[in-house]
């Protein structure tokens, strides 16, 4: 399973957005290089409310720009780095993907799939109705997530757009993917 970077973001403030970058660094064991989220524990703002001793299983958040195109079908104007991710792909099923899967990208970098992202009502106040698009349910029930995949930094390196990408499954029986 493969596919490119289409862009990276980071911001070192929090806010929903991020903006696009050149290139972002990611650093091991703590997420891209001068970016908010980095670090060994938590750093989202829930998550610190929770219990800020949790290990932060949410260092690189990436999304399929595939969702861009299906959400635009509803109306919407997104774009890479607008729901907050660091990577944004092509061609890979992220979403697909089970836990413990390693992604290999550019010439070192190698993430480790945590779990799905767990889309909160932010994403509504940065456009009204888009968290239902984003966050769902399917027909038996299930609630469905799409608004991408978490990550922790197993190797770290520098990551441009058009970086391949490529998915090594673990040993199975695969976990499927749960929102972390």
């Amino acid at each position: 399973m493969s596919g490119r970077v289409t862009a990276v973001s980071s911001n070192a403030t929090y806010s929903f957005t991020k903006p696009n970058r050149d290139s972002i660094t990611l650093l091991t064991g703590l997420g891209v290089e001068g970016d908010v989220h980095a670090g060994v524990t938590v750093k989202h703002r829930s998550r610190i409310a929770q219990d800020p001793t949790q290990p932060n299983l949410r260092q690189v958040h990436l999304i399929h720009e595939e969702l861009f195109a299906e959400v635009a079908g509803e109306g919407f104007q997104v774009s890479p780095g607008s729901l907050g991710e660091n990577i944004t792909t092509s061609g890979i099923d992220l979403l697909g993907l089970p836990a413990g899967t390693l992604l290999r990208i550019g010439d070192s970098a190698v993430l480790e799939v945590t779990g799905l992202r767990n889309p909160c009502r932010q994403i509504d106040h940065f456009q009204d109705g888009l968290l239902k698009h984003v966050v769902g349910r399917d027909e038996c029930g299930t609630v469905i997530r799409k608004a991408g995949i978490m990550s922790i930094v197993k190797e770290g390196g520098v990551i441009r757009p058009g970086d391949p990408v490529e998915a090594e499954l673990p040993a199975g029986p695969h976990r499927p993917l749960d929102r972390v």
